[in-house]
């Protein structure tokens, strides 16, 4: 066989394949035992029938045919191999010539991966802001907790700000009730949010027995968005008691015998989490720092197909959470073209961003063992809320562990990336992203777990 390439752009090449007869000759005779098994032929029992039978029978043409349809795939990756391309989508192939005992020709168009000279990433920098662990920070986590096991007491006043009501909802439409908007005997913190526009300013102030109409519009159901009329009662008022905080409380609470423990902890913990946090942010910044020092095409055809999966995916989520995408914009004071721009940007940046850790596995010599396939998938099952084994079970049937493989690979080029570059914070402090382990803690240089583990996934 031979082949030759021609690039028609930076991330699209044509292949031109040339394959003797003879090396067809597996494929000819895999179509005619194919063809044996489907067709019956009297005196000839099913897939015994000869090949000058099946040419007589069926025509030669329905063999090579079939011949050709199973050599292609193996053929067109062999030219693949031969001139080292790796490609991003199917090809288009075109049978240019092909006769009998002859040579056969094909094309095929595709979009491959561009050619990246990668720079030397052992010299990248990136600055990242330092960590803060404030008392307001502190003190909100002990609140937090303290609520936790606070208790309710009904009062006779009427509900203000953070209490909680139990309340009577019907919303309506045209003096028509809305199918699926009533409710009965539901408790609800004033203030909380995240549930009908104008109901916390209505229930504010009212108490006990007391009832009152507002305008809304709904947020789920087949009429979202709609404009309604909702009338709301209050059944009960109550109070959270929160428990002081004190050795008792710490001991009820947690493991740890006093309060200064506890907070001690809480400080703590506050911490790994902000150095999470800063791990993430290096990782953003340093792949920024090498993007920004290349200049990478990238396969429209690729990027046309992200933009629509992600913009499906996002409008998917509004809808759960039972938002239009006009609300969303209004929120966030965007208009549309500013929201797909944003949403171009960030997916071609992850597109370059993917074609170059992809090349750094491959000058890294990058792979990846059972154990860590392992705890790969352990992780995923988790982060999906699965069983671990179901999970596995499901990569494993639907072949989408190649996929897995790529995403550790992809983590395990992040890794060496961060730790190849100089990352300090905003007060000047160089940090010690080789040896911080995935709960935030850091480690020795023997025992510490590489930053794939790190929110390399996101």
């Amino acid at each position: 066989m031979k082949s030759a390439v021609e690039s028609l752009s930076p991330t699209r090449a044509k292949l031109t394949v040339e394959v003797p007869f003879e090396e067809l000759k597996p494929a000819l005779d895999a179509a005619y035992k194919k063809i044996a098994q489907q067709i019956n032929i009297p005196g000839f029992r099913r897939g015994k029938v000869p090949p000058m039978v099946i040419d007589r029978q069926v025509g030669r043409g329905a063999v090579l045919d079939e011949a050709i349809n199973e050599a292609l795939p193996q053929k067109y990756i062999e030219a693949l191999r031969e001139n080292s391309l790796e490609p991003l989508a199917q090809p288009a192939i075109e049978v240019t010539k092909f006769e009998d005992n002859q040579t056969l020709e094909f094309t095929a168009e595709v979009d491959v991966k561009p050619e990246i000279q990668l720079p030397a990433y052992d010299a990248l920098t990136a600055v990242v802001p330092a960590t803060e662990i404030t008392d307001d920070d502190v003190e909100a986590q002990v609140q937090a907790l303290r609520q936790r096991f606070g208790t309710l007491a009904e009062v006779a006043r009427a509900a203000a700000d953070g209490d909680f009501v139990t309340i009577d909802l019907t919303a309506s439409q045209n003096g028509e009730v809305v199918e699926g908007a009533e409710l009965t005997g539901m408790s609800y913190q004033v203030g909380r949010g995240g549930m009908l526009d104008g109901l916390d300013e209505a229930l504010v102030g009212m108490s006990a027995g007391d009832e009152q109409t507002f305008s809304s519009s709904l947020v789920g159901g087949d009429l979202v968005g709609e404009p309604v009329e909702v009338r709301v009662g209050v059944t009960a008022v109550q109070e959270q008691e929160l428990p002081d905080y004190d050795d008792e409380f710490a001991q009820t609470a947690s493991e740890f015998d006093t309060a200064d423990e506890l907070t001690a902890d809480i400080r703590e913990r506050l911490g790994r989490g902000k150095r999470l946090e800063q791990a993430a942010a290096a990782r953003d910044a340093v792949l920024e720092a090498l993007l920004a020092q290349l200049e990478i095409p990238l396969p429209e055809a690729i990027v046309t197909d992200e933009l629509n999966a992600r913009r499906e995916s996002f409008e998917q989520q509004l809808m759960y959470a039972g938002m239009t995408m006009d609300a969303y914009l209004e929120d966030e004071g965007q208009s549309i073209e500013d929201f797909e721009a944003d949403l171009d940007k960030r997916v071609r940046d992850a597109v370059a961003a993917q074609f170059v850790l992809d090349e750094i596995v491959k000058a890294e010599e990058l792979t990846v063992d059972q154990g860590e396939m392992s705890q790969h998938l352990v992780r995923r099952a988790q982060q999906a809320g699965q069983d671990p084994q179901e999970f596995a079970n499901h990569m494993f049937e639907h072949n989408h562990i190649p996929e897995l493989v790529q995403e550790i690979l992809r983590g395990k080029a992040l890794a060496k990336l961060v730790e190849s570059a100089v990352v300090t914070d905003t007060s000047g402090v160089v940090l010690d992203l080789a040896n911080l382990r995935p709960d935030g803690t850091i480690g020795s240089p023997d025992d510490a777990a590489s930053t794939d583990e790190v929110g390399a996934e996101g």
